[in-house]
């Protein structure tokens, strides 16, 4: 078959790895080049986790891991780093418990021993985690699907999916995927935010964390960066975004980062630099894995899907060509 991609962020690069593996004639369409910062994948480092409260999402991410590892084996690269992951606030023990996923409870003193990390209550942790290198990740998929046939075409920015030549076109343009669907009559709800993510100087392993409820939006999380040390921001507290216009770090989530920071990592330096991300966030967070017609749509992100890329690029290619 002949199958377009749009969109080479972390889902459409693993879409298309497994169609080429596959024997499809696969072309991939990225607006702007492979690297770029503009969208949702990029940086060095994402969290990994099988930690989740729902079960679902645990199965979900032991199937990821197992891929990742697969292409671990397929490449030669580490993709993922294990530091750990703690869980402060809602712990997901009941939904480990019954996807047999290992865990320990750790007082705060355990915390601040082993972590060096401030906390006054008990927290979870999980062993299996850490952080997917993200950029080593994405180079690995797009070498996997060259490897295999697949073309890239870079600066191809596609406005029309009716205009696309191909048998399929898999559609994993993140926040310009709402009106590329729009336009072959596909309702895609979204809301597109710009994030802000920002560095701090550490010199010291560090767990990836998570802590519901704490700060402006749904919680914080923290988690190791190969340059700086530590990576931090507030999940979903971003404003609405214009994907094609270039935003800068918002201030305030700039400082209330730094707050929380500052509260649990006591040793990290002041913010050493700081960033954006897209997010395309569906209303219950769950992604939108679906075919209409010759239209296969994957949005895959709600701010949580880059440690799922290899579990979502099969169920794609399944779609693409069941």
């Amino acid at each position: 078959m002949q199958i377009a991609v749009v969109g080479a962020g972390i889902n459409g690069l693993a879409a298309a790895a497994t169609l080429a593996r596959g024997g499809h004639d696969v072309v991939v369409h990225e607006q702007y080049e492979l690297d770029h910062r503009q969208g949702s994948s990029h940086g060095r480092s994402r969290i990994f986790r099988l930690s989740y409260p729902e079960q679902q999402w645990v199965r979900l991410a032991k199937e990821a891991h197992e891929g990742w590892r697969a292409l671990e084996e397929e490449t030669g690269e580490r993709l993922i780093e294990y530091t750990g992951l703690l869980e402060l606030g809602e712990t997901s023990e009941d939904a480990l418990d019954a996807c047999d996923v290992p865990w320990e409870a750790l007082e705060p003193e355990a915390v601040a021993l082993r972590f060096g990390i401030r906390t006054d209550e008990r927290a979870l942790l999980q062993p299996e985690a850490g952080i997917s290198l993200a950029d080593v990740a994405r180079r690995a998929l797009a070498g996997v699907a060259r490897k295999h046939g697949a073309t890239f075409n870079e600066r191809s920015r596609v406005d029309s999916l009716a205009a696309v030549d191909a048998d399929v076109v898999v559609v994993t343009a993140g926040g310009w995927a709402k009106p590329l669907l729009a336009a072959e009559g596909i309702e895609l709800d979204v809301a597109v935010t710009r994030e802000t993510v920002v560095y701090f100087e550490l010199d010291r392993p560090v767990p990836s964390m998570i802590e519901y409820g704490r700060g402006p939006g749904e919680g914080m999380y923290a988690l190791r960066d190969p340059a700086h040390g530590l990576k931090a921001g507030v999940h979903i507290a971003g404003s609405a975004a214009d994907p094609d216009e270039v935003g800068e770090p918002d201030p305030g989530l700039v400082e209330a980062t730094a707050d929380w920071v500052r509260e649990r990592f006591p040793e990290a330096g002041p913010p050493a630099a700081s960033e954006t991300c897209l997010y395309t966030t569906t209303p219950d967070h769950s992604f939108v894995l679906e075919r209409h017609g010759r239209v296969v749509v994957g949005s895959a992100c709600s701010g949580h899907g880059f440690k799922f890329a290899p579990a979502v690029g099969t169920r794609l290619a399944a779609l693409a060509t069941g």
